[in-house]
């Protein structure tokens, strides 16, 4: 903007003031690069708000289905003997608490920085992205090892279903019952599938990168448009038209990675929160974890 800015009073300067030079370019010759780069950058933002909400509706499946999880594993894990009630409540703990932890090292997950996404913008705030949010879901033993795996939740689903498996040999689940939830535990994995496709597949980058070097033609061009008949006029007129095309490319440049943790991505955290809330109270547990106010409103 700076630059923008003072490009058009040096343009102003040399056209009315010292008179150097004519400085003009006829209307019609920026009208259709005008024309041309709005539906560009219209085109841009269009599809990475795609790629936002569609991020946005898999994270809501995954609210669905883990609210799902919790009310079959709590209904449908039947002890045959009253004297295993003890073992299949056990069980069900560590299915329910895991899940919350699977939940909250997806979020992680997902968030981890790759290079080619990385943006040239100083992020207001950031949230702390750390493995550590798992460890109070986990046995100390599974904690361990889960954080030497490459995809560690990938790995929590893995145990999800070697516990079901157990739960099937004790006789604790029926066919049937072992099939619907073996389903839902599908869903997580194509929850975890989809947002990894979203996260390592980044918006094509002649995208980002000839959209802005449009945007900077378009704006350096600007000055010389209007100075002809608006005069010291064309010096805010250019800098706000040039200011409105660069606000629509940063738009769409900064909600094209949805799971970047900055302000504009999909709310992972509050998600996360919301689901551990559902099944603690699914459970019957008390400790509700405290809902977070960062500065400035933002959820994240």
């Amino acid at each position: 903007m700076l630059y923008y800015l003072l490009l058009a009073l040096a343009v102003y300067l040399l056209h009315d003031f010292f008179a150097v030079w004519e400085l003009h370019i006829p209307f019609t010759a920026i009208s259709a690069l005008s024309t041309a780069l709005a539906i560009f950058l219209g085109f841009k933002t269009s599809n990475a708000y795609e790629r936002w909400w569609e991020a946005r509706q898999i994270w809501g499946s995954l609210v669905n289905y883990s609210r799902a999880w919790a009310r079959q594993v709590i209904t449908m894990v039947i002890p045959p003997e009253p004297e295993q009630s003890a073992a299949v409540k056990d069980l069900q703990y560590r299915m329910v608490y895991r899940h919350m932890a699977f939940v909250h090292a997806l979020r992680v997950f997902l968030r981890q920085k790759h290079t080619y996404n990385k943006q040239w913008q100083e992020e207001i705030y950031e949230e702390p992205n750390q493995y550590s949010d798992t460890e109070a879901f986990l046995s100390p033993t599974e904690y361990q090892l889960f954080t030497h795996k490459q995809n560690p939740p990938n790995y929590l689903l893995e145990l999800q279903g070697e516990d079901l498996r157990t739960a099937y040999d004790q006789g604790w689940l029926s066919d049937f019952r072992f099939v619907k939830l073996e389903e839902t535990l599908v869903e997580f994995n194509n929850v975890q599938g989809r947002s990894e496709r979203i996260k390592n597949t980044p918006f094509p980058r002649q995208y980002s990168f000839f959209s802005r070097v449009f945007v900077f033609i378009h704006a350096s061009l600007l000055p010389f448009v209007f100075v002809e008949e608006l005069g010291w006029a064309s010096i805010p007129i250019s800098v706000i038209i040039s200011f409105v095309f660069l606000c629509l490319d940063l738009i769409g440049e900064r909600s094209e990675d949805p799971f970047e943790n900055r302000l504009e991505d999909v709310p992972l955290t509050a998600l996360s929160l919301t689901i551990e809330t559902n099944l603690k109270e699914q459970w019957g547990a008390l400790d509700f974890p405290a809902k977070k106010h960062p500065p400035g409103g933002i959820v994240l």
